[in-house]
């Protein structure tokens, strides 16, 4: 009787633990602006700069256009460069050893929309891990799960809005959040890496959305 007790105490703590998951991540997409604005959300351009190491400091753009289109430059005296890309069907990064973009026929290209939009159609489970600090704020911490791969993700308690994220190689800080439009988006992205071969801090002065971008601007 007690075994029945308790496998039905471990089911019953797994749907809440799912349920709670699923409230926390409802709760940021509301409070950043809503499903329906996210999903109307086409384009973004970023522009800011991009701080490399401790003294290499760069204006940095970022254009983004759905399902997956992307391009990043960075102006190198008076130069602007591409660094990276994907234009729909190929990927491209600098190759810095030869100075010059290089074509990846395996670039991962990312989805225009984060994980949490539309995140059990697309595959993944979420699991809510308790409270935890980042810096001197408490965050709710939930797991998104999609085969093999995991990712970490904390949400103030407060207002609900993501200000840490872990991948596989990458962990991702993000502050200063402002409204764009009907959305909140963070102004300042700092990203850091075990090998600190990419780490970089990313301030932005400039969010465009849904600005109708040029048919050549993610092309190299």
């Amino acid at each position: 009787m007690r075994k029945i007790f308790l496998v039905l105490m471990l089911a019953v703590y797994g749907m809440v633990t799912a349920q709670t998951a699923k409230e926390i991540i409802d709760r940021n997409i509301e409070n950043s602006g809503g499903l329906t604005n996210w999903k109307l959300l086409n384009t973004v351009m970023l522009q800011g700069r991009v701080i490399l190491g401790i003294n290499d400091e760069y204006p940095i753009k970022i254009y983004q256009q759905r399902p997956n289109l992307t391009k990043t430059t960075i102006t190198i005296g008076k130069k602007e460069v591409a660094t990276e890309g994907y234009d729909g069907k190929k990927g491209y990064a600098m190759n810095y050893a030869d100075n010059k973009l290089q074509a990846y026929a395996d670039y991962p290209a990312e989805s225009f929309d984060n994980d949490f939009i539309d995140w059990e159609s697309k595959g993944f489970e979420a699991k809510y891990l308790g409270k935890e600090k980042v810096g001197e704020t408490y965050c709710h911490k939930v797991e998104l799960t999609k085969n093999v791969n995991k990712s970490l993700y904390y949400f103030d308690t407060k207002n609900y809005m993501l200000l840490k994220e872990i991948k596989k190689d990458e962990t991702l800080l993000y502050t200063d959040y402002k409204k764009i439009g009907s959305l909140m988006m963070p102004f300042r992205i700092e990203s850091s890496s075990a090998k600190k071969d990419s780490d970089f801090v990313m301030l932005i002065n400039k969010i465009e959305t849904n600005k109708v971008l040029p048919a050549n601007t993610f092309k190299f």
